[in-house]
């Protein structure tokens, strides 16, 4: 090979070599910030709301065991069926759901009553904000839980909302039906003593 040929390979290599040196490279993409959206803090709203804590229990619905749902009153998971136990008046409600908010105050007012049943309610497509929200508002102080999942309104099958059901002290599940919305506490003592 030549010597004028060398040199002509070799500054064509310098020369590639120069490009690929300069030429404009991509930044890599930046790492996505890590956006963590962190639940509200509820704490005013929970001591606005002044409920109870949820309980647990051994003995509860055994259809609703190994479910979790959110206790209002602290935000902290629980077992639905410990959180029950029975005998239990469970009221299924929604903040949209107008006669709900008729029932609630009822409930509470039946609660309230020497021996009577506890009464827990469950909040299902709401928000713990929402929930925490209208129960301070309606006045109403039940132990609460939030099916944030949907997990316990899928076992349960309500047709409509609200809907109560009566947990019996062998565990099982009945939906009232007569009457559907509970209007006074002697309605809800006469089915609780029929259920």
């Amino acid at each position: 090979m030549k010597h004028g040929v060398r040199w002509a390979i070799a500054a064509v290599i310098l020369m590639i070599a120069g490009v690929v040196a300069i030429w404009p490279r991509a930044e890599p993409a930046p790492a996505p910030e890590k956006t963590t959206q962190s639940a509200p803090d509820l704490t005013q709203a929970r001591e606005k709301a002044d409920l109870p804590a949820c309980g647990t229990t051994a003995q509860g619905p055994a259809d609703l065991g190994g479910i979790t749902a959110e206790c209002l009153a602290d935000g902290l998971s629980v077992d639905v069926a410990q959180a029950l136990g029975a005998p239990v008046l469970v009221n299924v409600w929604a903040t949209w759901c107008e006669p709900c908010k008729t029932e609630l105050p009822v409930l509470d007012d039946y609660a309230r009553e020497p021996g009577a049943t506890k009464v827990v309610t469950l909040a299902v497509q709401s928000t713990p904000a929402d929930a925490l929200e209208l129960l301070a508002a309606l006045d109403v102080h039940l132990p609460s839980l939030i099916d944030g999942s949907g997990a316990v309104m899928k076992k349960l099958h309500p047709a409509a909302i609200p809907a109560s059901y009566l947990v019996g002290p062998d565990g099982t599940v009945t939906l009232i039906q007569n009457p559907r919305l509970f209007e006074s506490v002697d309605e809800i003592r006469q089915a609780v003593a029929h259920g």
